[in-house]
């Protein structure tokens, strides 16, 4: 059993200020996996201290110092990437070729990536005789969700790291095994002390001690939107920036002249993936209505083949992370069929075979309309929403009629789905289930969030901009 009981703050593994030991449940076996210890204000007010003593000597480092630092940082890593990812399928049940091939994956692909963006990002430029600098924003904490653990770990930290800044991180105390692993990799790489600090504890105490924190000049959170108006709640007297990356209830609108089969296959499987826990998942299936009966029978199809099983094995969806999701996912799985919409597969319990573990049916919905509940909330499980729609207006108004805007996708011939695409209200739209790009801006309109991740748009949000007038006054006579 994995003992992470202490922090690392400083460049050194400390004792917490007050030991509150918390067992960490692994979701597929419903068995203790470790523990951690709960932090407390005062811990985090030694981490922020740390980080703000770091911060004049980092901020002066050299990008070449950066890109070496960066580049040791993905060495170290690609090490314990095995283990990292072991670790994630114990802490949050990804199964273990999804832990490895995505998971810690996306993990050394941000360190890459900023990496990349720093070699040749433009720090200072001229604007006649003004000098326009961008310069690290200072101290900034991280608060980051279980889902994709080192992903979202990843895409903060190596960017800030990039810019000069920083940080403390408080990862999710359901999932932090893989934090503490990430703490590990960067004290290796060589990080200065107090460069980066690991506090672990609950929203309510070390989440919102950070987010008020007057030392912390930005705070970066992804998770809910419930949780993200709190964060922004508690940073608003010290006028610090907030960044958030929140919930989302993103429509996959298939068009008439889309490979019907191909797109309803495609949704499903994304939808499905990590268990439906992906804040970007296709959740809201549009299908042309003179096709919806088509659309359910593939539907049918493809959920039913859909494996569930131990994430030791090679079953397509694990458990998802706890109780209490599990407990809500089912709540709202029972609220679908209580609203009126045909239940397609799935449905509520546990999937034969499998009592132990917080194990969810792949479950599909048909013949929803946008006001019932399950086209409304983020479900954050294995369950699709299927609406029908006449003509590509109704579209896409559908689509856009939610408090959400992360993400959108469309699914039909390359000039019909980028007019569409450039109609939908969302931060980053998929065309024909396209690839990842980590260079691509990450990030939500409406509420579901603010400023964007990934590559060079994510330097920008660690940066200050700073006018010098004059500076080019010399040269110029």
């Amino acid at each position: 059993m994995r003992d992470y009981r202490k922090f690392y703050i400083g460049g050194e593994w400390v004792e917490p200020a007050v030991p509150n030991a918390l067992d960490v449940i692994n979701p597929a076996t419903e068995a203790v996996a470790g523990r951690i210890s709960l932090g407390s204000e005062a811990d985090v007010d030694r981490a922020v201290a740390a980080a703000a003593a770091a911060f004049p000597g980092y901020a002066r480092t050299s990008r070449a110092e950066r890109i070496e630092l960066l580049g040791a940082i993905a060495a170290e890593y690609q090490k314990r990437m095995p283990e990292i990812a072991s670790a994630i399928t114990e802490e949050m049940g990804a199964p273990g070729w999804l832990a490895m091939q995505a998971q810690a994956a996306l993990g050394i692909g941000h360190v890459m990536t900023a990496l990349e963006v720093l070699k040749t990002y433009s720090f200072d430029e001229m604007q006649g005789t003004t000098l326009i600098a961008k310069e690290p924003i200072g101290v900034c904490a991280f608060i980051t969700p279980w889902n994709w653990p080192i992903n979202q770990i990843a895409c903060k930290v190596a960017p800030a790291l990039a810019t000069g800044c920083t940080m403390v991180l408080k990862p999710s105390e359901i999932a932090p095994f893989s934090a503490i692993l990430w703490a590990e990799v960067l004290h290796a790489a060589g990080v200065p002390a107090g460069g980066f600090n690991l506090v672990n504890g609950d929203g309510p105490t070390v989440g919102a001690a950070l987010s008020r924190h007057p030392q912390v000049d930005m705070v970066s959170f992804t998770g809910s939107t419930r949780a993200g108006v709190e964060v922004a709640r508690a940073a608003a007297p010290t006028v610090k920036r907030v960044h958030q990356e929140l919930g989302g209830k993103s429509a996959n609108i298939i068009l008439e002249d889309a490979d019907l089969a191909a797109a309803v296959t495609g949704g499903i499987k994304a939808v499905m993936m990590n268990s439906g826990q992906s804040c970007n998942a296709p959740t809201r299936m549009l299908v042309p209505a003179g096709r919806m009966e088509e659309a359910k029978a593939i539907a049918k199809s493809v959920a039913e083949g859909t494996t569930v099983g131990s994430p030791d094995g090679n079953a397509a969806m694990g458990p998802v992370v706890s109780q209490t999701q599990y407990d809500k996912i089912q709540g709202l799985i029972e609220k679908g069929i209580a609203e009126g919409a045909t239940l397609v597969a799935g449905g509520p319990g546990k999937p034969e075979g499998l009592e132990t573990g917080y194990y969810v049916k792949p479950t599909i919905f048909a013949d929803v309309t946008n006001d019932m509940t399950i086209a409304r909330e983020e479900i954050f499980g294995p369950v699709l929403a299927m609406l029908a729609y006449e003509g590509e207006d109704a579209a896409i108004a559908m689509a856009n009629d939610t408090i959400y805007g992360l993400a959108g996708y469309v699914q039909g011939s390359p000039e019909k789905a980028k007019a569409v695409a450039r109609q939908l209200r969302a931060g980053q739209v998929n065309i024909n289930g396209a690839g990842l790009d980590l260079a691509a801006p990450f990030g939500g309109y409406k509420q579901s969030g603010n400023g964007r991740e990934w590559g060079p748009h994510a330097f920008a949000e660690f940066l200050e901009t700073k006018a010098i007038i004059g500076w080019g006054l010399e040269a110029a006579e």
